[in-house]
This record gives structure tokens, C-alpha cells and sequence, in this order.
């Protein structure tokens, strides 16, 4: 089954695959130079065929030469071919520089770029030159506009190249930096669990040890010891639920950081203004505003076709606001007739923010400005003061908070 894998991953290709059908496509241009060759005759016509089919050979193997030696040993025969057939054919054939003006764009490295740029001109403009008297001034009219363009197309070829070169650089970077990210929080993980459940653990495990010896000559040791095991197993319990919940909350400074990474990503210019923290929110509003943050930038970079993006946060006398705005296309609506509403992922984040009593609206205004309400709710509870206290004493001081009239 191996050789089997092995022999089909180096069968025969006629093109390399990542660059699917865009090679056989350039094959089209092909048709000009067999048809003009069809009208010479005997061993002419039959020498100008084999040079195509050499052109065609060279066409396929500098997609596999790119980055190699090899690349300009096949460039140097396909320009060669050109010079030949334009010289002892026709001019015509010099438009199958083309495809040579393709390859050239290849190039990252600036010498050769410009060595394979100088020799490809000078074998475009001498059968010009050649033959300028035969063709008259309306041919040459005509045909310059085309030299032009071989000549200078290679420029935008390689500053296209080089320009995805760069995202997928930057895409490499990106990844590798999330990646240490995440192996930074392992560590503050692995650092938690061991600074915080280790000492518990290992105290369990030495007042188990004492509850066993005492179990015999003094019972009632052992059972006051046995429930500060309890007690401690509690405490470990507890410290794991804080680090669990710790690990899986999304809090709006973090998101912020995440949202600024992806947009300069996509050259989309980031600001932000106001405080992300949002004193005395709860940490599921808290999670709920991250996670609608998340799909609102995610939205500005698929489909906004900005090029700024400004978040501002707002803590006003009665509901925390967050905006996303944009200087894109604004909203689209799939369907005709369809409200903003529907689209764009915002049903999602209506869903999510209904959880917290919170609304989301978006608006086209100069591209697109989409507003999230959270409501700051204030409950009024006359209790006795006695027990008001009691209450805070024993639940604890994020319960008395609460109490205070602060709910989120």
C-alpha cells in the first residue's frame, strides 16, 4: 500500500498542481503562432513546428525550474525560440513573448531580474527593427502598444508575487505568534495548577496519612482531621472552578489586542477610545460584549472592504455601549428586501446579547456603524440592615456587591 502511495505521489504531472487550470488556460495563446505556421511549407513549416513544440516544453518546465538554476537555462531556449521564429518566420511570432514576460515577473531577485528583463527587450526590438520597412509604419502603430505591455507587464507580475509572498509571510508570522501565545498560556496554566492545586494537594495527602495513624489511638483527632480534609478538598475544588472559568472567559481587553492583530492583518487601520474594562460588569456580559466584539471585526475584515475600522467604548449613566465603525461598502443585504438585521452574523449577536438584556443595531452611514447596548440594572431592595450585613458577611464580598445594586 506504501509503494502504492509513493508511486502515485511521483506519477507524471503536466503542470504542478497548486497552480490549477491557469497554466492550461495560457495554452490558448498558442493557436496564433500554429496557424501562422500552417501556411509555410515542407521542411520550413516542419522546423517551425518542432521549435513550437520546444517553446510548449520550456512553457511547462519552468513551472517546475521556479527557484532553481534550471529556471534560466529554460528561459534563456524559450527567448531564443522567439528571437529565431521572428527573425526567419515572421514579427509576428515576437507576441509569444508573452509567456516569457510571465516567467520574468518570477523573479525576486533584483539582478536577475534585470538581466532577463534587458535580453528579453533586445530580442524583442531587433526583428522589429528588422523588419520595420516590411511592416510600414500602421503594423508598427499597431504592434507597440503590445511591446509595451510584454515590456513592462513583468514589473506588476513581480511586485504581485512579491506582494504574496509578504501575506503569507505575514500569515506564517501571525500563526507563530499565536502559537507562542498559546504555549505562554500553558505554562500560566501548568504554573497555576501546580502553585495552587500542589500545595493543596499534597496537604490532603499528608492529613490522610495522619487521620490513618490516629484512626486507632485517638478517634476523635482523627475525625476533626478527617473534615479539615474535607474542608481542604473543598478549597482544591474551588480553586480548579476559578481556573476553569478563568481559561474559558473572554474579556474585552484581551479581545481588543485579538481584534487590532487581525484587522492591521488586512491593512485595515485600528483605533480604539474608551476604557475596555467596564467597572462592575459581570463577567458573562463581560464574555457576551467579547465574543459579539469578535464577530463584528470578523465581519469589517471579510466583508467590509474598509480601510479603518474605529471601536469606541462607552460606560454611559445607564448601559455600557460598544461601536464598530467602518469606512466600507456598508451593509448588504443577502436577499432583497432583507433588513440589516439579518445579515452579517448580527442575528447571532442579538441571540447573545438577549442572554444579558442587551440590543445590537447597525446602521450604513459612510460604511457601517454597529452599536451594542448592554443595560446597567439597578435593583432597590429595602432590607432589614441586620440582616443586610449578616448577608454580606457570610455569602461573601462579590455577593455584597451585587446587593449594593449593581447587577449586569
Amino acid at each position: 500500500m506504501k509503494k502504492l502511495k509513493d508511486a502515485k505521489s511521483t506519477g507524471f504531472e503536466v503542470f504542478p498542481t497548486q497552480f490549477g487550470i491557469f497554466p492550461y488556460l495560457w495554452l490558448i495563446y498558442l493557436a496564433l503562432p500554429i496557424i501562422n505556421m500552417l501556411s509555410e511549407e515542407g521542411l520550413k513549416m516542419g522546423i517551425g513546428f518542432a521549435f513550437i513544440t520546444l517553446f510548449l516544453v520550456t512553457y511547462r518546465q519552468l513551472y517546475f525550474a521556479a527557484g532553481t538554476n534550471r529556471f534560466f537555462v529554460w528561459l534563456s531556449i524559450q527567448m531564443s525560440i522567439i528571437f529565431i521564429l521572428s527573425m526567419w518566420y515572421h514579427p509576428s511570432y515576437i507576441y509569444m513573448g508573452f509567456f516569457t514576460a510571465n516567467f520574468i515577473g518570477w523573479y525576486t531577485d533584483r539582478r536577475k531580474f534585470t538581466v532577463s528583463l534587458v535580453l528579453f527587450a533586445i530580442i524583442e526590438a531587433i526583428p522589429l527593427i528588422k523588419s520595420a520597412s516590411m511592416l510600414g509604419w500602421r503594423d508598427l502603430a499597431f504592434m507597440s502598444p503590445f511591446i509595451l505591455i510584454m515590456l513592462f507587464s513583468p514589473f506588476g507580475i513581480r511586485s504581485l508575487n512579491r506582494r504574496q509572498q509578504l501575506e503569507k509571510e505575514l500569515a506564517q508570522a501571525n500563526e507563530q505568534i499565536h502559537n507562542l501565545i498559546k504555549g505562554e498560556e500553558r505554562m500560566r496554566i501548568a504554573r497555576d495548577l501546580h502553585d495552587t492545586l500542589g500545595h493543596t494537594l499534597s496537604l490532603i495527602t499528608l492529613k490522610s496519612q495522619l487521620v490513618e495513624k490516629l484512626a486507632a489511638k485517638n478517634p476523635e483527632k482523627a475525625q476533626l482531621e478527617a473534615r479539615e480534609i474535607q474542608n481542604t478538598s473543598r478549597a482544591a475544588l474551588r480553586q480548579v472552578r476559578e481556573l476553569v472559568s478563568d481559561m474559558r472567559t473572554a474579556t474585552l481587553p484581551e479581545e481588543l489586542v485579538e481584534a487590532q492583530i487581525i484587522l492591521e492583518s488586512a491593512d485595515i487601520q485600528f483605533s480604539c477610545t474608551g476604557n475596555p474594562k467596564l467597572e462592575g460588569i459581570s463577567d458573562l456580559a463581560h464574555n457576551i460584549i467579547s465574543l459579539c466584539l469578535r464577530e463584528a471585526v470578523t465581519n469589517v475584515v471579510k466583508h467590509s472592504q474598509a480601510s479603518q475600522c474605529q471601536i469606541t467604548i462607552e460606560s454611559l449613566e445607564n448601559e455600557w455601549r460598544l461601536s464598530v465603525a467602518d469606512n466600507g461598502i456598508g451593509l448588504i443585504c443577502k436577499e432583497e428586501g432583507g433588513s440589516p438585521s439579518d445579515s452579517n452574523g448580527l442575528k447571532g449577536m442579538a441571540e447573545r446579547l438577549s442572554l444579558i438584556g442587551g440590543t445590537v443595531e447597525a446602521r450604513s452611514e459612510q460604511g457601517t456603524i454597529l452599536n451594542i447596548h448592554v443595560p446597567i440594572i439597578i435593583k432597590n431592595r429595602k432590607e432589614d440592615p441586620t440582616h443586610e450585613h449578616q448577608s454580606a458577611d457570610s455569602r461573601g464580598p462579590a455577593h455584597a456587591a451585587r446587593r449594593s445594586g449593581f447587577l449586569a
